[in-house]
């Protein structure tokens, strides 16, 4: 089919008043976060649907909802912005891949552990790019990578992730958690699975990808969830201490959780289970580059932060290059960790 050189009904700026619209819910809303006076966006807005033929929204005094028609209209202004905003990328990383903005994501049972480690070494090796974070679900984020609203994520490597290019971070090896004095955590050698054999096990709430992997464990191991289902960890290590049951905790977040000691904290045997840790983008992105680099300072901040960590009773294992690398005991009363700043999750 040859290529039409004709003038397009409707510019780039009407697709994303459309976008906005349906984003935000309502053409006040959309206005102010596109900066425009809502007279200025409603009339563009009408004039889109005007020649596209297509009435995208259904208007009522109770608010403006997307009609049927203008569903499939949205779908395919998202992927025309989107290429656009490719286009754009690809135009910068032309002439130097460390400068502008790159948007990442990352999971509520990450950020608060990791981003106070690696935010300012990012910030020193590349003082040009500027790098807007979001904390969401692994769905959420998966979603907004391939929807072009985010750059790259640091997710837990597991099949939601097909079709995404990725670099590994590191190895966060899972440990068991529970009030000092619980069963399970009776002796000093390394636990294995099966001694979570008929324990009960608090777990996350459905939508974190950290619960699929813990209770994936906890079903092999004989293991019965609790009735709780936490929204965070933090909530998750108050339940434990303050009861009976256990838990499985990443041994990233243990420092930030145990601060006051009030856990004892089994790690596992070697070749212990865990989660693989990576920076994930679309295949094809223009800021292959620069995120291959910025995965590569995460990695080596986090190497790093491993080494300055005392090995002692005083931390659990961090994440590592090698699943199963950390000392073979049971860690009782963690010291305070650094103060970090926390992100929500």
């Amino acid at each position: 089919m040859a290529q039409s050189f004709a003038p397009h009904a409707v510019s780039l700026r009407q697709l994303q008043y459309l976008v906005a619209v349906a984003d935000l819910g309502g053409f006040g809303r959309a206005a102010a976060a596109c900066h425009v006076a809502q007279p200025s966006l409603s009339a563009q807005v009408a004039q889109a649907e005007s020649l596209l033929g297509v009435q995208v929204f259904e208007r009522s005094q109770r608010g403006v909802r997307v009609s049927t028609a203008g569903a499939t209209i949205l779908e395919q202004a998202r992927t025309i912005l989107n290429a656009a905003r490719h286009l754009e990328d690809i135009a910068s990383q032309l002439t130097d891949p460390f400068t502008g903005t790159v948007r990442l994501g990352v999971i509520p049972t990450v950020g608060p552990y990791l981003l106070p480690e690696i935010v300012p070494a990012l910030r020193v090796a590349y003082p040009r790019l500027t790098m807007q974070w979001t904390e969401e679900r692994t769905p959420s984020l998966v979603r907004l990578l391939h929807d072009g609203q985010l750059d790259a994520a640091i997710l837990a490597l597991d099949e939601s992730l097909e079709g995404l290019a990725h670099a590994r971070l590191a190895f966060d090896p899972f440990v068991i958690a529970a009030a000092k004095g619980n069963p399970v955590m009776a002796g000093h050698k390394p636990a294995k699975p099966r001694d979570l054999d008929g324990a009960e096990v608090l777990l996350l709430e459905d939508g974190h990808c950290l619960r699929d992997q813990t209770l994936s464990l906890c079903d092999a191991a004989g293991a019965r969830e609790g009735d709780f289902r936490a929204t965070s960890l933090g909530t998750l290590v108050q339940m434990v201490s303050a009861g009976p049951a256990v838990t499985v905790l990443p041994a990233m977040a243990v420092p930030v959780e145990n601060r006051r000691g009030q856990l004892a904290v089994r790690e596992f045997a070697p070749k212990s289970p865990g989660r693989t840790l990576v920076l994930a983008w679309r295949k094809g992105s223009a800021l292959k580059t620069a995120l291959e680099a910025v995965a590569a300072t995460i990695r080596n901040g986090l190497a790093e932060s491993a080494r300055r960590s005392p090995s002692s009773d005083s931390s659990a294992p961090g994440p590592t290059e090698t699943p199963g690398r950390s000392s073979p005991r049971t860690r009782r009363a963690p010291a305070p960790a650094r103060t970090t700043a926390r992100s929500r999750g």
